[in-house]
């Protein structure tokens, strides 16, 4: 028997190294995934290599759809279109100007509820409450708020003496979709903040405080060099949303007045379903897509030299 098991080829069978790191590496949790995310892949890059070759192409929809190669008619059309160059502006400018009053009042007001003692669950309750709102909902509810008939901000201008169409001026109209969002968002990153304001020691805020240091002065060299890692966090969600923003502006303005509020979003949108220019809103969708890109990529490369990707 013994001289049987030694002569044996399967007993004896090496196992090759690279096959059993290769099993050491994808695991058995690695195996089980695997179904999933060949599924998952499937269904991103199919759609993606579709958008490549419409982005080349001139989709004919009548009669079925048919692509007829173009070359690259639809990105010479793209980087010379002067409508398109203002709408990244626009999109540019209300990317800069939500982000940034969305980060600048929720840190103040998580500050505020921060050093609210009684009360600070039920005045959070309440300040998160548009966070939760559908954003067309938001969007309805600003429709009607700024109404030159009869919103309430409308007659509120017009008793001070301003005009109450706020909605059919350029510039006020887009501040109203900027303050908007900003007005929804901003509980997400006072929420965000607030968080991380509980990770700071009292104890180092109790010594600056005994050493004579105001309130400016510990924020500056104690809170917000505490919180930053928390802050990158927050600016990294907000940006990515604000990229493909498209709900308020839609449901208020559409676009309008005079393209004053069309960003890059809705654009894109009016090409594909209103034009039905599936080629040239193909590449469009694939510039926002390396826009995106290119905003993620800065953000990951911040919090890996801060070694918070580790």
């Amino acid at each position: 028997m013994a001289h049987v098991a030694d002569s044996s080829p399967v007993l004896h069978r090496p196992t090759r190294p690279e096959a059993a790191a290769r099993h050491r590496r994808i695991g058995f949790e690695g195996s089980m995934m695997a179904p999933g995310l060949i599924l998952l892949a499937a269904l991103s890059i199919v759609p993606f290599l579709a958008l490549i070759s419409m982005s080349f192409s001139r989709v004919r929809l009548l009669g079925g759809i048919r692509l007829e190669p173009v070359g690259v008619r639809n990105w010479a059309r793209f980087f010379t279109d002067a409508d398109m160059w203002m709408s990244w502006l626009r999109t540019v400018v209300f990317f800069v100007l939500t982000v940034g009053l969305e980060m600048l009042f929720g840190l103040a007001l998580a500050l505020c509820l921060h050093r609210v003692l009684r009360g600070r669950n039920l005045l959070l309750s309440l300040v998160l409450l548009p966070m939760f709102a559908a954003p067309s909902i938001v969007g309805l509810l600003g429709r009607y708020l700024t109404d030159s008939t009869f919103g309430l901000y409308a007659y509120v201008l017009r008793s001070l003496g301003f005009s109450g169409d706020i909605l059919g001026n350029p510039t006020s109209a887009f501040a109203a979709v900027v303050l908007m969002d900003v007005w929804e968002w901003t509980p997400l990153i006072a929420l965000i903040t607030l968080a991380g304001l509980a990770s700071v020691p009292q104890t180092v805020r109790e010594a600056a405080a005994v050493d004579g240091a105001s309130f400016w002065m510990t924020l500056r060299f104690i809170i917000l060099p505490s919180i930053s890692n928390v802050l990158l966090v927050a600016l990294l969600i907000r940006s990515m949303d604000a990229i493909r923003y498209f709900d308020i502006i839609w449901v208020t303005t559409n676009g309008g007045p005079a393209d004053a509020t069309k960003i890059v979003p809705i654009r894109l949108y009016e090409t594909a379903f209103r034009f039905f220019d599936l080629g040239y809103a193909a590449a469009i969708g694939l510039a926002m897509l390396a826009f995106s890109i290119f905003i993620a990529r800065m953000f990951v490369r911040l919090l890996d030299t801060r070694g918070l990707t580790r």
